[in-house]
């Protein structure tokens, strides 16, 4: 996902278990109804995401070379697309079949951008958009990059997917994970707050990842203050929980 009309990131999305709101957390959501759910939300509007990066994949990501990327929950493809566009390949996975029909809409329109520029036609697709649980799935291969933007779901816990995303990066190559801070969420999503799990600290990340070990090097633990915009044009600064880490071994 990226940022949200207004200007609240949240990315919602991913898979079946165990989250809260539409269930509860134990509510034991299953793959095909936690994707039900979101391709209903998606259908209720006809972009649900700004269809901007995330600012923070844009801060932190911005000077790596790239190679192969991993974007788990990837929403409407605002961060795939963006990674492509940089050079990377990325495999892009979101539970909504809805969303994935969107980004790669929105992906067929910034190739055929490129295209009018380019000396030589067509530009090839640098991404894979694959509709997944992810409680469930697991990927292919080892990444560069692992990027997770805003994964807090209430049909989803958010600490099984996440520990996927680490285990999928490669020695040398990098986790990203930002998310909303659970003590500076926005006063306008109210219903949010009865469900702390959804969110984490980034001490908690680094507990419940295993990133505290001789394996991983913390390159940023940090929580970052923004400004944003609610649906009814109310204003309030909020947090975002940043970690970076360079896989060591």
């Amino acid at each position: 996902m990226s940022e949200q009309a207004a200007q609240h990131h949240d990315r919602h999305h991913g898979g079946s278990i165990p989250g809260g709101g539409t269930g509860g957390i134990g509510s034991g959501i299953r793959g095909d109804d936690a994707a039900s759910i979101w391709d209903e939300r998606y259908r209720t509007k006809p972009q649900m995401w700004s269809g901007k990066p995330n600012p923070q994949l844009l801060r932190e990501a911005g000077g790596l070379k790239p190679g192969k990327a991993l974007d788990l929950g990837c929403g409407e493809g605002a961060d795939a697309i963006w990674l492509a566009q940089q050079g990377w390949t990325v495999t892009a996975v979101d539970v909504s079949a809805v969303a994935l029909e969107r980004a790669h809409s929105h992906e067929k329109a910034a190739l055929a951008r490129e295209s009018v520029h380019a000396a030589d036609g067509a530009i090839a697709s640098r991404i894979t958009w694959q509709q997944a649980d992810l409680e469930q799935w697991q990927p292919e291969g080892a990444f560069d990059l692992v990027t997770s933007q805003f994964l807090h779901s209430q049909e989803l816990a958010w600490q099984g997917p996440l520990r996927t995303a680490a285990a999928a990066v490669k020695p040398g190559g990098t986790l990203l994970v930002v998310g909303h801070h659970p003590d500076r969420l926005p006063p306008w999503g109210a219903s949010h707050h009865n469900h702390r799990d959804m969110f984490y600290t980034g001490d908690e990340l680094v507990r419940e990842l295993g990133l505290d070990g001789p394996g991983w090097q913390l390159e940023v633990l940090t929580s970052r203050e923004r400004p944003v915009t609610g649906p009814d044009g109310e204003h309030a600064t909020i947090a975002d929980v940043v970690l970076r880490a360079t896989r060591l071994t």
